[in-house]
């Protein structure tokens, strides 16, 4: 013992604490090597968020530049099959109108053509009256030789096409 310290109870406890300090040391060094690859982890994770935060603001932009250019696509066709549907029903209008007039001007001639065959049937039909109030005179045998020179065959003597 000098003066009042055992030796060796020191040296042991001074042992001990280097130890212990030893142990300390190599732990801090691996909590700051386990700090710098957390660092060098949170910087990489940090780059890839900024990276997946700049992908999803361009999704989300390419995402409402498409839906917009899709509205505008769809009211273009809209707008189009919509002059496509005016001018079909503006020509089936047009077709209507031209069948309405073609049917009353075939309206009119079919009652022009009925009036016209009914006065040609009246006409007819007076001339056929007329014969038969005012028979025609038959010709006499007297007058056979001015009945044949008109023209009218003789069932007994020689005509046209006839041997004498």
């Amino acid at each position: 013992m000098l003066r009042g310290y055992a030796r060796d109870e020191v040296d042991a406890f001074l042992e001990m604490v280097s130890d212990d300090y030893e142990a300390l040391q190599r732990e801090m060094q691996a909590l700051r090597e386990q700090v710098i690859r957390l660092e060098v982890q949170v910087e990489r994770l940090s780059s890839n968020e900024a990276i997946l935060q700049e992908t999803l603001t361009t999704a989300q932009k390419l995402s409402q530049d498409l839906k917009r250019t899709a509205v505008k696509e769809a009211e273009t066709v809209i707008g189009e099959a919509e002059v496509k549907a005016e001018k079909v029903l503006d020509a089936a209008h047009r077709r209507a109108t031209t069948l309405a007039i073609d049917l009353r001007e075939m309206k009119q001639l079919r009652t022009r053509l009925a009036a016209s065959v009914r006065a040609t049937i009246d006409t007819h039909l007076g001339l056929l009256d007329a014969l038969a109030k005012d028979p025609p005179d038959e010709p006499s045998l007297g007058n056979s030789a001015a009945f044949l020179a008109k023209g009218s065959p003789d069932p007994t003597g020689p005509g046209p096409g006839r041997d004498a």
